[in-house]
């Protein structure tokens, strides 16, 4: 079971596409926090998925909004992913799946593959919205309306 409406966000600390290091501390209580958990770099699912929260970024923003995604993928293979498609928020690299573990993310298709599930985190770094579907395309709408409550 992932976290629920109402729990406090885990703490946690991982490396970005860029090698500098994401402290979740550093964020929660200046603006909310959307972060969405991706199977894969590169597949067409998560290709899909991120371009569209890119393609979203900036009403994201406008609600005050940081967007994070985080797979198991390595800073490097991040860094290419980001710069291919021009992603403008934060991948971070769960290469051990510590983050992914503290979430709660379970695997999908007969346990085969990493799950792919968003959490939005409110200013006070308690979870509003939890979204599990292996469907790209809704993670992205879910989020946004999570966020005009």
């Amino acid at each position: 079971m992932s976290l629920s409406i109402g729990d406090t966000a885990p703490h946690f600390t991982l490396n970005d596409q860029d090698g500098n290091k994401f402290d979740s501390k550093d964020h929660i209580g200046k603006k909310p926090l959307v972060l969405f958990f991706y199977p894969k770099d590169y597949t067409p699912g998560c290709t899909k998925e991120a371009c569209s929260f890119r393609d979203s970024y900036e009403e994201f923003t406008e609600r005050g909004a940081e967007v994070i995604g985080i797979s198991a993928d390595s800073e490097a293979s991040h860094r290419k992913f980001a710069s291919s498609y021009k992603l403008p928020f934060i991948l971070l690299a769960d290469t051990q799946n510590k983050v992914r573990k503290l979430f709660k993310v379970e695997k999908a298709l007969f346990n085969l593959l990493p799950g792919r599930e968003t959490y939005v985190i409110d200013i006070e770094g308690k979870v509003s919205m939890v979204f599990n579907s292996m469907g790209a395309s809704q993670h992205i709408s879910k989020a946004l309306k999570a966020l005009k409550k």
